[in-house]
């Protein structure tokens, strides 16, 4: 396995991990994967450096982390460096100017200042997105057919990633394995319908949609089947757009937990051991 791959699996793992709140003091204190974290932000491979992003903006939605995130070593320089490099997409120019507001913001009273500065900050770099880019919304998928088998060789799950990545206007997604859910970030501007398209075109899994009721219920929807909707496929962009309004109310309740939380210091040890074998501290 080459080392880019080794690089993006390592940092893929350590951004699923970030994205459940239960992981993000353990990532933050541990030695070595905070560090390396902050040398992705310099990888040449575009999608490794988005991951890293990812990761530290999920680590940033822990207010208790957000000093220690700014006092490490090279973080706002690298961030800072991202923002300006003229090589990086804009997505990720905007992922990192916003993590760099909420981090500089970080020791204030009141959480709504913090917010309030990174939503300047998005406005102010909206540009990146076109005038198109409105505030996102969020859309649950149940998925018949998701689980851990293997599907010509790769898992239900990861076809099932490889589908939503495919679509243009996805923000980010969760998944909620033990329910068969997907929970999908997706631009306003982008039909439901469009991801029940992409899923149901893997032939072995069947999406639809969960929506709430009047009385606080929840309806299983059917997607249309001869519904014939557009979807406009990524081809220049990294795994993830970035999220078009800042995700803090809403993380808790739309990520699951990747693992126990012992599986998940499990592999914080096997990262940190890959980062050390990586680079010289």
């Amino acid at each position: 396995m080459s080392a880019e791959l080794d690089a993006l699996t390592v940092v893929n793992q350590l951004r699923d991990l970030a994205a459940d709140p239960l992981n993000r003091r353990a990532i933050v204190e541990d030695q070595g994967c905070l560090p390396g974290l902050i040398l992705f932000f310099d990888h040449p491979n575009p999608q490794v450096v988005y991951s890293a992003l990812l990761a530290v903006r999920y680590l940033a939605e822990c207010r208790a982390n957000r000093e220690k995130l700014k006092g490490e070593l090279g973080m706002m320089l690298s961030l800072q460096n991202v923002m300006q490099k003229s090589t990086s997409p804009g997505e990720t120019k905007l992922l990192a100017s916003e993590i760099y507001e909420i981090l500089q913001s970080a020791g204030k009273e009141e959480a709504e200042q913090a917010e309030a500065a990174a939503a300047s900050c998005r406005r102010k770099a909206h540009f990146f997105l076109g005038s198109n880019n409105k505030r996102a919304k969020t859309v649950v998928l149940h998925i018949d057919g998701l689980d851990d088998s293997v599907s010509v060789g790769r898992t239900r799950r990861s076809l099932c990633e490889e589908a939503l990545l495919k679509i243009r206007g996805v923000i980010s997604f969760t998944f909620q394995m033990a329910v068969k859910r997907c929970v999908v970030r997706i631009r306003s501007d982008l039909k439901a319908e469009a991801l029940g398209t992409a899923i149901n075109s893997t032939k072995v899994m069947k999406a639809q949609q969960v929506v709430k009721t009047e009385d606080g219920g929840e309806l299983v929807v059917p997607f249309q089947e001869d519904s014939s909707v557009l979807v406009e496929e990524n081809t220049d962009i990294p795994d993830y757009l970035p999220e078009d309004e800042s995700p803090s109310e809403e993380q808790d309740k739309a990520v699951t937990r990747v693992g126990s939380v012992t599986d998940g210091l499990g592999w914080l040890s096997t990262a940190a051991n890959f980062l050390t074998r990586s680079f010289y501290w």
